[in-house]
């Protein structure tokens, strides 16, 4: 028997999870913190690394008392993160600014600028994280950071992501030699790959913008998966936490990776892990590069495979804003949407709003609901937003599985589908497959099978999830209602690639809105006949 801690750091709290080898969870506690958005500019959201370590003391502690046990047992700590979430760093590797949160867009500019670059210079890099640079990433939110920080960018000694920053801290290290790289991170965001040599070349960066120069070299420190130590706990934050000094914390990676891990994800796996937005994970032995995906990279999930991410850049995000228009929360306006059908809004639902992620990788994007009349409701936009996630993963998992990733089980990770089974009906209804659902929380479970390994408690992921991972309810497909969605899925797809490329020809849409009419008037027609 062993005891661990799993600690996931989320968009606005961070879950701390006491878990034992055999028993499982133990107690878990939360503690917020706050996002800094602007109004005057959507594109802003930041977070206060302070912030993050007083939240980590405040769940640390309470965690420990909701399991009640001593900190003395505990044998390694193992930390997610949101990202990319970045921060520059001084030289004595403390933070120069606020972290860039992974929802930050303002590097929209430099994204494309990385973009271009890479496809003239035919930099192979960029084909290993699905063809285009994103604003979410790391190399952009760095430039955009040096180009308005002046002041500050002569003191710049390098620049982290969130998991490697909390583990360098709790490990207290400062030598940017040891410092902790998590080829999850690097390789998903910053464009790292082994074979390929690492990061891009000091050449490539600069011809991007001279301010890079250098940059490669401030970049450097221990590249490693999340089965490698990143180091050991000091006295200092033993005593802040309640735990003991020098046990292990493994190298971090982000929360959707090991959210998927927690969630069972073996080959021919594609975890939802379903929140704020939604990240899309599959692991597999050999893949082929995929156009328009966060990345093919070897040991980012699971050590051993290739990590395939996807995703979407907002999912809960809208369903809240949704309900915050209507006055009233998500929860009350669900009510009611379980005797919801297949096409019965006539509303076709874009949910761009916050950019796309995945395939198009286009954050100029916004959300748009097409053939609204004067009778739909807040209710029925809901409905239509959650039809639109699902039609919006029913196209990234038709890219993956082009692209050679097996595709068997579909896993609705993440809170969301814990608390919305209207959710996981749609996601059944509309890929046409079973959807499995963890019968217990996976949030921060991925990391304690890390915490494990760190210990030596178990030999292998495989083991760890055996004997920890929760079994799965099952919501199969309603055969009439996947007849449904494959009626509307072509619409969806046309208007996705037509709408949402700036380059793409010309395309008649002028069927999509009788067709939703038509959809909407059978299944009345249907509803009045039963």
């Amino acid at each position: 028997m062993a005891i661990v801690a799993g600690v996931d750091f989320g968009t606005l709290t961070v879950r701390v999870s006491i878990f034992d080898s055999e028993k499982g969870r133990l107690g878990s506690a939360t503690a917020e913190y706050p996002l800094f958005r602007k109004r005057e500019d959507p594109d802003h959201a930041t977070q206060r690394h302070a912030d993050h370590m007083d939240a980590l003391v405040r769940s640390m502690r309470e965690a420990l008392g909701t399991a009640g046990v001593s900190g003395d047992l505990v044998e390694a700590i193992a930390l997610d993160t949101t990202g990319s979430t970045i921060v520059p760093l001084g030289p004595d590797l403390t933070p120069l600014d606020d972290y860039y949160l992974w929802c930050d867009h303002r590097a929209k500019e430099e994204a494309a600028l990385i973009t271009e670059t890479a496809r003239r210079e035919q930099l192979a890099a960029i084909d290993w994280i699905g063809g285009v640079y994103s604003s979410e990433w790391g190399f952009a939110k760095l430039l955009h950071w040096l180009r308005h920080n002046p002041d500050k960018r002569e003191h710049m000694a390098t620049a982290v992501e969130h998991c490697d920053m909390v583990a360098a801290v709790l490990c207290g290290i400062t030598d940017l030699e040891s410092v902790p790289r998590s080829i999850c991170a690097m390789g998903h965001k910053w464009m790292w790959n082994e074979a390929l040599g690492g990061l891009p070349p000091e050449q490539f960066l600069v011809k991007v913008d001279p301010l890079l120069g250098g940059v490669r070299s401030k970049l450097r420190g221990r590249y490693a998966t999340s089965d490698k130590i990143a180091g050991r706990l000091t006295p200092e934050w033993a005593g802040r936490l309640g735990l003991r000094a020098g046990i292990p914390v493994p190298v971090g990676a982000f929360d959707a990776h090991w959210d998927a891990i927690g969630a069972g994800v073996r080959e021919g796996d594609v975890v939802n892990v379903v929140g704020t937005s939604t990240c899309i994970m599959a692991i597999a032995r050999q893949t082929d590069l995929i156009p328009g995906v966060c990345g093919v990279v070897k040991g980012s999930i699971h050590p051993g495979f290739f990590g395939i991410e996807a995703g979407l850049s907002a999912s809960g995000d809208i369903f809240d804003a949704i309900a915050k228009r209507a006055g009233t929360t998500v929860s009350e306006l669900s009510r009611g949407l379980e005797a919801y059908s297949a096409g019965q809004t006539g509303l076709l639902r874009l949910t761009w709003d916050n950019g796309d992620r995945t395939v198009l990788v286009n954050p100029e994007l916004g959300g748009a609901t097409l053939g609204w009349n004067l009778t739909h409701t807040s209710q029925d936009e809901l409905f239509a937003a959650i039809e639109g996630t699902a039609l919006h993963t029913r196209v990234i998992m038709e890219r993956m599985a082009e692209h050679g990733v097996p595709i068997r089980r579909v896993i609705n990770g993440g809170g969301i589908p814990q608390k919305n089974d209207v959710l996981n009906r749609v996601y059944a209804n509309v890929l046409n497959k079973p959807i499995l659902v963890p019968q217990a929380e996976v949030t921060s479970l991925g990391s304690a099978i890390f915490a494990f390994l760190a210990a030596g408690t178990f030999p292998t992921v495989e083991k760890a999830q055996e004997a920890l991972c929760p079994s799965y309810r099952e919501i199969r497909p309603r055969p009439d209602q996947s007849r449904v969605y494959g009626r509307i899925f072509p619409l969806f797809k046309k208007l996705y690639f037509s709408m949402g490329r700036p380059d793409s020809e010309p395309v008649a849409i002028g069927d999509v809105l009788p067709a939703l009419r038509r959809m909407a008037a059978d299944v009345r027609k249907s509803a009045t006949a039963v």
